[in-house]
């Protein structure tokens, strides 16, 4: 019944639907919820330890027999720079100020780890089916080793360059993540923020410049946004935001109603939240210091200056330092189980590409 096949043969799967992984905002719970309504779930690893991806997998295998996404970082660590987090220290404190919180504090670093030896070793134990990366891909033996454990391997690309590169270094398959989409910017051959291509516009290049599959991203909430990505030649979507409302999303209460509320607007792309350009609801920081500051210290250690004050607001029932990452369709968003939005989703969608072929 879909008009292209392709990632459904891939990944064989019943509908070209892939659960977005989002750090730090969803576990196995929603993997398990998208996968039996057919979906591909995705388990995000790259703010977890390898035991606790083990554990997460092992309890995503009890549950259900579909295959599996397990999620990495690829990008290239950077060392943190002690003037210039003291500098974004002394940015903050204010906020420290106003919160009774004392700036001096020592704070755990940001745990967003790039793809390792560990991990990869993780991999050839667990065998996931597809194993997906964000900021490009692992150094070249890594990605054998990935794909000698029979592994798929899905790279996300923010331009047509990098859908190339992606397919030269053996990608199976291509997300073309459109500027609208939540969370991180995948962006690893280029820093240009201002240049980044809208879904719309990325999708049909990518599909020309590519012989793998393209899965679109960004922007695509309901089923007339699969529709499109299918009229633009897509084989499949990944979609994120839209699963933030679920029961099986870990979004806290307080975040869940800044999502409810949100609207086209709401969202910006920033860098003062971690280091690197994602998309999220605009927050008081956003607004106040952002959404993008030449102050913010390299990703991921933007964000260890955040901790402290992330929970003090919480407490008071604010979201004034909470990374609310989320797409451009986020008003888009349903309050409803996530095997019930994944078969709605592919309902809606079959029923408008009907219409648009009839």
């Amino acid at each position: 019944m879909w008009p292209n096949r392709r990632l459904l043969d891939l990944f064989k799967i019943e509908v070209p639907i892939v659960q977005a992984p989002m750090a730090s905002a969803m576990d196995a719970e929603l993997v398990i919820a998208a996968s039996e309504a057919g979906a591909l779930g995705s388990l995000p690893c790259a703010t977890i330890s390898a035991e606790k991806a083990r554990e997460q997998v092992g309890i995503i295998r009890q549950r259900v027999s579909a295959p599996l996404n397990m999620n990495f970082f690829s990008h290239t660590p950077v060392a943190a720079d002690p003037a210039r987090d003291a500098g974004w220290r002394k940015r903050l404190a204010p906020y420290y100020k106003e919160l009774g919180l004392d700036p001096g504090v020592v704070v755990q670093g940001a745990n967003r780890a790039p793809f390792d030896a560990t991990m990869c070793a993780l991999v050839e134990e667990l065998k996931p089916e597809i194993v997906s990366f964000h900021f490009g891909l692992p150094d070249k033996d890594m990605l054998r080793r990935v794909k000698a454990a029979g592994c798929i391997v899905v790279g996300c690309a923010t331009t047509v360059k990098e859908a190339v590169w992606l397919e030269n270094n053996g990608v199976d398959a291509v997300i073309a993540q459109g500027a609208e989409a939540g969370g991180h910017r995948s962006m690893f051959l280029t820093d240009n923020i201002a240049s980044q291509p809208g879904t719309m516009s990325l999708v049909p290049q990518v599909v020309d410049a590519v012989r793998v599959p393209v899965i679109a991203a960004g922007g695509i909430a309901d089923g007339r946004g699969i529709a499109a990505a299918f009229a633009l030649g897509a084989a499949g979507v990944q979609i994120g935001t839209a699963y933030l409302r679920t029961p099986e999303s870990k979004v806290s209460a307080l975040a869940q109603a800044a999502l409810a509320q949100a609207d086209d607007s709401s969202t910006a792309i920033t860098n003062v939240m971690t280091g690197r350009p994602a998309r999220g609801v605009i927050n008081r920081v956003m607004a106040e210091i952002g959404p993008v500051s030449p102050d913010a210290p390299a990703f991921p250690h933007a964000a260890t200056a955040f901790a402290p004050l992330k929970a003090a607001a919480e407490k008071a029932g604010k979201t004034d330092f909470t990374n609310l990452w989320a797409g451009q369709s986020v008003a888009l968003g349903r309050d409803m189980p996530a095997a019930d939005l994944t078969r709605a989703l592919a309902s809606a969608a079959l029923h408008r590409l009907k219409q648009l072929s009839e």
